[in-house]
């Protein structure tokens, strides 16, 4: 076989499976979907949507149950927000120091000790934040609560497990993704916009802030969608740290996400129950859905339209 017939045999064996790969994620993506709507709609025609999706009580297991989830969605949504206000920023801004710096001369240990903590977090299991936010976030945060609410007669103390160390966790757990991305993608953006931008007069700060960070926004995008989705997705860490109750999202109360509330009564739920909870896991599975799409939009330079 000559070179040329064989290097044409080689790209389109290459071509096809690649071809492959991407068909068996597109039909993971419908099986999970299919799953998804299969397990979650019978809840739904039997309850009722408007029900389930602005109902505030959650009592399951009572003579009379009911499924209102509005609290549990409400939860979610301010505990990623939160998380994302804490998080994004903290990990953007490690990934400009770990690119900026690593031309200055001795920063390049403190780079490493940078890098090697960043690693360490990405390797901690779920539960170990979990347990640490237990025996050392709580505490602070029961202490906080007393202090706040000293002599308070309708606060309910939750000792230290609530919305805000949910939202801490959440955070720290963000980092990794946020941090690793963002420096790839930042590293990515090419001399010459930094030596336009100094050329011009702009300070290092200025150059790092107004034209390194805007050529890197797709990819930090990227970071922040990765990251908001593990946020989201998370159950185990913020099982332990979060309380557990439906309640509003404030901060010092104790709560309940989408995902906990799916870990937390799997294990006994029964009839309409469980498949209350499936329609919980088909809430949660379009939120996610829906903030891809809109970050996607965003990214195309497009604005959302209802």
């Amino acid at each position: 076989m000559s070179y040329q017939r064989r290097k044409a045999v080689e790209e389109t064996a290459a071509q096809m499976l690649c071809t492959i790969c991407a068909a068996v994620a597109l039909l993971a993506v419908l099986a999970i979907t299919v799953y998804m709507l299969q397990s979650g709609l019978p809840a739904i025609k039997q309850v009722g949507l408007a029900e389930i999706l602005l109902g505030t009580q959650w009592k399951p297991t009572a003579d009379e149950p009911q499924f209102g989830i509005l609290y549990v969605i409400l939860t979610s949504i301010v505990g990623t927000f939160l998380a994302a206000l804490m998080g994004i920023p903290l990990g953007v801004l490690t990934a400009i120091y770990l690119v900026e710096e690593a031309g200055e001369s001795g920063s390049h240990k403190r780079i490493e000790l940078v890098k090697s903590a960043v690693e360490l977090l990405a390797g901690i299991p779920s539960v170990i934040y979990g347990l640490l936010g237990i025996y050392l976030l709580n505490p602070w945060m029961y202490r906080l609560e007393r202090y706040l609410f000293a002599g308070s007669q309708t606060h309910q103390f939750t000792g230290g497990a609530n919305l805000l160390a949910a939202g801490i966790v959440l955070a720290v757990m963000m980092l990794p993704t946020v941090i690793n991305i963002s420096e790839a993608s930042i590293r990515a953006v090419k001399p010459s916009v930094r030596e336009a931008s100094l050329a011009l007069g702009a300070s290092k700060v200025q150059t790092c802030f107004w034209a390194v960070l805007p050529a890197a926004g797709p990819g930090i995008a990227t970071a922040v969608v990765l990251g908001l989705g593990r946020a989201m997705g998370e159950a185990m860490a913020i099982t332990l740290v979060s309380g557990g109750s439906v309640n509003m999202p404030f901060p010092f109360h104790s709560v309940r996400f989408l995902t906990t509330a799916i870990v937390s009564e799997m294990g006994y739920a029964q009839g309409l129950h469980r498949q209350m909870l499936f329609t919980i896991g088909l809430v949660l599975f379009f939120f996610i859905m829906l903030i891809n799409l809109w970050l996607t939009r965003v990214l195309r330079g497009q604005t959302w339209k209802e």
